[in-house]
């Protein structure tokens, strides 16, 4: 059934029609279906599309996707990608083709996205205390005995306010949660103390809306992280999961559930969570990193982990905007049509890497080309040589952080190395 409502979701994100809201498409395809649209395989520099246009490799996405599948079978990991990051049914299909568990949430309108589209198992990284949106949960697991979800818990009011709210509701079935450990003084949410812990666990003892299932936390969080620091706190983790399952909190479960994992520290994540010993239960070591699908060129490139692991492989970025210069007002200075409504700029400016001749369209290393600021719509760009653009050329820019790169595109075309327009990745943020 899940299977087949995502089936579904898919031909009619397929059946749309294209038209004003989705910018940089064609305008000579206005009326067509993305489907039909996708089907005539139109170039992405020739096809009509109008610039900025962010592309996204098809070679990387799928390279990327295939990468963490084996990565996270090797080490024996479930994987719950985070679905913030692309908030794209499309490719939360194919993460679950390549073996994923289960797709990860941070607020509850991710979740209403994902379970429109059939999505069996999410992982709530957050502590759920929103009356509504619990009203909404519990319909959701009355309806579908099939349908498993978790959430972080990380304070005796917000027990209380779940509690609260799921009784409102009539709820038939406990929601499963999971006691957030926090990374340190100074870091996000969670719980800061294994006295705290102990403390939520004995207040969940008592509510029957809501079941203890293991525990969880962020090792992103770590304060001034390196390897010592995350694989401490992660160890502190699974010493929370061992002694609540000695103490007997995890009592008839089928599985205790022990989860970490964002996109910078899954080497220490699959080191650590190796070392957990045999409990009560069987344990589901789920991974969440959630950038990996497009990777980029700047955040990620330099924090992933296989950087420190090579020999395990490498994500490719998969990103790349297209912008067109349209000032040059001096030999030292040129203009872009692309600024803070296309591009990820809150971690670092996008990189000129390749220009485009607006003459010939041969394409030549973006060498001298600097992006030195965003404006609402340009892109101020430095050039070392009066000859290194001229009005009418093409600049491809890559990102950083791509969870600030899918948000700003409804619809981005999936272009294949030739530049080749295959299909059209649907966004819902």
């Amino acid at each position: 059934m899940a299977g087949e409502r995502l089936a579904q979701g898919l031909e009619e994100l397929a059946d749309e029609r294209v038209d004003h809201r989705f910018k940089a498409l064609p305008p000579d395809a206005e009326g067509r279906t993305v489907g039909q649209l996708a089907a005539e395989r139109r170039n992405l520099f020739g096809g009509g599309f109008t610039t900025p246009v962010l592309a996204l490799s098809a070679e990387s996405v799928a390279h990327n996707l295939a990468l963490m599948e084996t990565y996270a079978a090797r080490h024996g990991l479930a994987f719950a990608p985070h679905g913030k990051t692309c908030m794209a049914p499309q490719l939360f299909s194919r993460q679950l083709e390549h073996g994923a568990w289960g797709i990860t949430a941070a607020v509850p309108h991710q979740a209403r996205v994902y379970r429109s589209y059939g999505i069996e198992r999410i992982f709530l990284a957050n502590e759920l205390v929103d009356a509504a949106a619990l009203h909404w949960l519990a319909g959701e697991l009355a309806a579908d005995p099939d349908f498993r979800f978790l959430c972080y818990v990380d304070s005796l009011r917000g027990i209380e306010l779940m509690d609260t709210a799921l009784r409102e509701a009539g709820a038939t079935r406990p929601v499963d949660v999971v006691v957030e450990l926090g990374a340190g003084e100074g870091a996000r949410t969670g719980v800061r103390t294994e006295a705290e812990c102990l403390e939520l666990a004995d207040a969940l003892a008592g509510v029957d809306t809501l079941r203890l299932v293991g525990v969880a936390g962020y090792e992103g969080e770590v304060p001034d992280a390196t390897p010592e620091r995350v694989t401490a706190w992660l160890r502190r983790l699974v010493a929370l999961a061992v002694e609540f399952d000695k103490a007997g909190r995890f009592t008839d479960l089928e599985q205790i559930v022990i989860s970490a994992g964002g996109s910078a520290w899954f080497d220490a994540v699959a080191d650590v969570f190796a070392e957990i010993p045999e409990l009560s239960a069987p344990v589901l070591k789920l991974l969440r990193s959630g950038a990996y699908v497009s990777h980029d060129d700047g955040h990620y490139r330099h924090l992933t982990p296989f950087n420190r692991v090579p020999e395990e492989g490498a994500l490719q970025p998969a990103f790349r905007l297209w912008a067109q210069v349209v000032s040059r007002p001096t030999p030292e200075q040129a203009f872009l049509n692309a600024g803070k409504r296309d591009a990820a700029y809150d971690l670092h400016l996008p990189q000129a890497q390749v220009v485009r001749s607006g003459r010939d369209g041969t394409l030549r290393p973006a060498d001298g080309v600097t992006v030195t600021g965003l404006s609402d719509q340009h892109a101020w760009v430095s050039t070392e040589r009066a000859g290194d653009l001229e009005v009418g050329d093409w600049v491809g820019l890559g990102l950083s952080h791509p969870c600030t790169s899918f948000d700003k595109w409804q619809l981005i075309p999936l272009v294949e190395q030739d530049g080749t327009v295959t299909d059209f990745i649907r966004t819902f943020f």
